[in-house]
């Protein structure tokens, strides 16, 4: 059923990624425009899901041109679901629902309008009507009431929850062009508030240099506890993403969050050599009219922030070459922010060729009521 209030009138609110899960969202990827080397992605996804599936349901959404590629790929684990969902491109951060619970573990989805970061003014490609439709399209398949919100632009991307009032979000996304250009910071404000159940927003300035999602926060700094972040960070003053970082810096120094808490901010580096494209890259893609393409030499936006966090592991992106080093510095910090889980380490240059990461192919549902429709799992 599609609902008009607000979660926040209702008693629902956002909880933290590191929270309990029920499940995880990913979509099946064959969009040539965004993944160099299909195949190869498409091994990558599927190992993603099934480590994620060793301690929580997978949904995984494909269109029926590549359901018999996903089934022969994933099948036999009773914890991985296929559906048939049409969509424009893999980015289940940014087009699934964002899920909220009450405190009687009830769950329930928004539908924000998703038009490819930037609709007609800046966005990625020229047609997303079916990733428009993807989150309604799932909640209607697994039961669960959903909040429309198609009267505002909103990636899953852009916002980080503590689960505990206070959001993360930063201004050169949610304040650009291409989203709610009509509305101010302070109405995106109560927006935010009464979607996501929260009691204040903090706005960091930038994200991550040359982020083509106009610098989505879970690239640049994500919750790992209760007023506790990780925020990338660099070094050398020379790095484009050195005055970006040390923006968000100043901002975090001086906020606190809902529950009038300081931050503790642990510093992520950023890969030590820039992720760029590569010649060899430029044979696979296959751009449509309309869609932003890729150059040789293009600065990708790698960050090991763009980490998802399941129940049982974090699951790290590796960029590996003359990254080895600062692969194994993001692994030693994330192991001792995540003493109870596993960091698992997963390649990740044919997920960033197609411009974001593991958090930005994942989206979790929280534990709590679980959704009523059964599925046969592959």
């Amino acid at each position: 059923m599609m609902l008009h209030t607000t979660p926040k009138s209702d008693g629902f609110f956002m909880p933290a990624e590191f929270s309990l899960h029920h499940g995880t969202i990913m979509i099946f990827p064959e969009r040539k425009g965004s993944w160099s080397d299909l195949p190869k992605a498409q091994e990558i996804f599927c190992r993603i899901i099934k480590e994620i599936a060793k301690s929580e349901i997978v949904y995984v959404l494909t269109s029926q041109a590549q359901r018999n590629r996903a089934q022969e790929l994933l099948s036999g684990n009773p914890r991985i679901h296929l559906l048939t969902i049409p969509q424009n491109d893999a980015w289940a951060r940014d087009t699934a629902p964002t899920f909220v619970i009450n405190d009687k573990g009830e769950l329930r989805g928004i539908d924000w309008q998703f038009n490819a970061w930037g609709g007609e003014f800046d966005g990625l490609y020229a047609h997303w009507d079916e990733d428009n439709a993807l989150a309604s399209a799932f909640c209607d398949a697994i039961g669960v009431d959903c909040y429309d919100a198609q009267h505002f632009v909103l990636e899953g991307g852009s916002i980080h929850s503590d689960g505990e009032g206070t959001l993360l979000v930063t201004e050169s996304c949610l304040l650009s062009e291409g989203r709610n250009p009509q509305m101010t910071k302070d109405e995106i404000t109560e927006m935010l508030k009464n979607y996501l159940g929260a009691e204040k927003v903090i706005w960091l300035p930038r994200g991550i240099y040359n982020d083509e999602t106009n610098e989505h926060v879970d690239n640049v700094c994500a919750f790992v506890n209760p007023a506790e972040v990780v925020l990338a960070w660099t070094d050398d003053e020379k790095d484009p993403q050195y005055a970006l970082s040390a923006a968000c810096m100043e901002v975090l120094k001086c906020e606190n969050d809902a529950k009038g808490r300081a931050f503790t901010v642990h510093k992520l580096p950023i890969p030590d050599v820039p992720v760029c494209v590569e010649e060899a890259d430029m044979d696979g893609y296959e751009f449509e009219e309309g869609e932003d393409v890729r150059e040789v030499g293009e600065r990708l936006a790698a960050s090991y922030v763009n980490f998802y966090i399941c129940n049982h592991a974090v699951l790290l992106p590796q960029f590996g070459g003359e990254n080895a080093k600062s692969d194994e510095r993001a692994a030693g910090i994330l192991e001792n922010l995540f003493p109870d889980r596993e960091i698992v380490k997963i390649p990740a240059r044919e997920i960033i060729v197609g411009g974001g990461n593991i958090h930005c192919i994942t989206q979790q549902i929280p534990r709590g009521g679980e959704p009523p429709q059964a599925f046969v799992a592959l």
